[in-house]
């Protein structure tokens, strides 16, 4: 009795000591991987510079628009070396650098403003965009893929399957274009691009009806992947010890399967959601454009073809900042969520 006693007496204080170890190993695998960050923007924005050096898309063009076929070739030599079009890439990449670290983005040529500006005004579109659609895609994966999983090898589960297999077999842009054909064209439902009506002020109601569709389709260009991950983790389970151990002492299938199967699959789907950030991203950048939705979209596609190093540089960054942050994120809810995950990466 006495060492059962002192057992028990001892267990929370180790099962508390090796939480807090766990959360310390955590603690340092962000540490070590926050300091490749800067290395990797590094390399990522000064290869931005030299690709597009060795573009054949003349910055000029962009800079002129029409007026580049009427201007003579002195004048466009001038023009150039005014705005340093003729600089070698890594002249023009120190002084992007230098003033990025003093906090000044530059000036975007496309859109006559600074960066910082086209930035804040069109980031919180595309954020809400992509958090109402990736949300809705991680709902509805959880809850058909669970029920999939569960009751795998179904008339229901074959047919989830196959419209899985069909959708993630066609690019965003298709869907978009389907979707607008069918739901906005055909049958009106739904407002067919842009934030509000014609004229109209940009109120939640006017927002929340022209964001559904694209939303929707972003949600379902992404579903098949998370859905088909949830199906297979928690089918996965159910062949596990603990689970039939569960089933065994009598406790209901709808708390073996809240308590037991999905806490367990949990992990590996958010790994997938990691790993498929980038993907969502791009997905978001074609559905913005296929909706004329006023997001970054637009500024990406518009400073890639007119050369607009600032603009360009600040989104790329930008945009593989996200992803890296996204990926550690996933990582460390993973290593949160399952205590056998090893954290030395």
């Amino acid at each position: 009795m006495t060492n059962l006693a002192v057992r028990n007496e001892t267990s929370p204080p180790r099962r508390a000591g090796r939480g807090a170890a766990r959360r310390r190993a955590i603690v340092r695998m962000v540490g070590r991987r926050l300091l490749f960050f800067v290395p990797v923007l590094a390399v990522v924005s000064a290869a931005v510079f030299a690709a597009a050096a060795a573009s054949p898309f003349d910055p000029l063009v962009g800079y002129l628009g029409t007026r580049y076929v009427t201007t003579s070739e002195t004048d466009k030599a001038l023009i150039a070396e005014e705005l340093g079009f003729d600089r070698p890439w890594y002249s023009a990449y120190g002084d992007w650098l230098s003033a990025v670290s003093s906090g000044d983005l530059g000036m975007s040529r496309t859109f006559d403003q600074p960066v910082a500006q086209v930035v804040s005004e069109r980031l919180p579109w595309t954020l809400l965009l992509t958090a109402v659609g990736l949300t809705a895609a991680i709902v509805l994966s959880l809850a058909i893929g669970t029920w999939s999983g569960m009751h795998r090898g179904g008339r229901i589960d074959r047919i989830v399957s196959a419209i899985c297999v069909v959708v993630q077999s066609l690019p965003p842009f298709v869907l978009a274009l389907g979707t607008v054909a069918v739901l906005a064209v055909a049958t009106g439902w739904f407002p067919v691009a842009g934030l509000t009506d014609a004229g109209a002020d940009p109120t939640v109601g006017q927002v929340l009806r022209h964001l559904a569709l694209p939303a929707g389709v972003l949600a379902l260009s992404q579903m098949p992947w998370l859905l088909l991950a949830v199906r297979e983790s928690v089918s996965s389970a159910r062949g596990e010890d603990f689970v039939a151990g569960a089933v065994a002492r009598g406790i209901p299938p709808s708390l073996v399967t809240r308590r037991h199967i999905l806490p367990t699959s949990l992990a590996p789907f958010v790994t997938i959601i990691g790993v498929r950030l980038p993907e969502i991203l791009v997905g978001a950048v074609l559905v913005e454009e296929v909706f004329s939705w006023p997001g970054l979209a637009s500024a990406v596609v518009e400073s890639a073809r007119n050369l607009d190093m600032s603009l360009l540089a600040v989104l790329t960054v930008g945009t593989v900042l996200l992803v890296m942050a996204g990926s550690l994120l996933a990582d460390v809810v993973y290593a949160g969520l399952d205590p056998r995950v090893s954290t030395d990466g």
